[in-house]
């Protein structure tokens, strides 16, 4: 008797411990919300303006995002899985499309740093275009737990009067997170300001790349 109840005891911890590992693979390969919650990137920043690094103004059009973005989900991707599958996360939202709220960031961010930012439909007159395509703005898993915010997106520098393409970039930040949806907000919160610090110091390079370009373009026809 004392045998088999040692048997029956054995057979039920075998069975908890796989219960209880089938449970904390379900929580972290099946990453969920907790309660309905809307999220943006959090309280705008405020930038001090002093000596605008770009001394002229910049037009920035909304930024533009692919279809699957085009929401306000929260996306994820379990790589490990089925990479080209999209998921959003079911109670948990932003407040805005993920291109919107760039967007609003990028204009407040850029305003800063030059001589004034002008949207479509101003009748006023800008020196520069700045256009971004987002192309990625997702929480990704490598392996069940491991999740990482990601932003990637492409950055066109043009001249307004000429429409002239003066420089262009691709910009790839990610930002480590927690399996669950505040942490994939976190981790996109965290790259697009990590981003939009790359993105603003590029096109004051830039900038100051063109006009030194002009000037010694200028001078050497001066010279002739």
């Amino acid at each position: 008797m004392a045998v088999k109840a040692v048997h029956v005891l054995s057979a039920r911890l075998i069975a908890t411990s796989i219960l209880a590992a089938m449970l904390v693979s379900c929580a972290f390969e099946r990453p969920s919300s907790v309660a309905p919650t809307s999220y943006d990137l959090g309280p705008p920043p405020v930038y001090p303006k002093s000596n605008p690094a770009i001394r002229g103004t910049v037009l920035v059009p909304p930024v533009r995002a692919p279809a699957w973005l085009d929401e306000t989900d929260i996306v994820y991707r379990l790589l490990y899985e089925d990479s080209s599958r999209p998921q959003p996360y079911t109670l948990s939202r932003w407040a805005a499309e993920p291109a919107s709220l760039l967007t609003d960031r990028l204009r407040g961010r850029l305003a800063a740093a030059s001589d004034g930012v002008v949207t479509p439909g101003y009748s006023a007159i800008s020196d520069y275009t700045l256009r971004v395509e987002l192309d990625d703005f997702s929480q990704r898993f490598d392996a069940p737990g491991k999740g990482r915010g990601t932003l990637r997106a492409r950055a066109s520098l043009l001249s307004t009067r000429d429409r002239k393409l003066l420089a262009q970039r691709d910009f790839d930040v990610e930002r480590e997170s927690a399996p669950n949806a505040p942490g994939a907000v976190k981790a996109l919160s965290e790259a697009t300001s990590a981003f939009l610090e790359e993105l603003v110091s590029w096109t004051v390079q830039s900038v100051h790349a063109q006009i030194s370009q002009t000037d010694s373009t200028t001078n050497g026809n001066q010279k002739k």
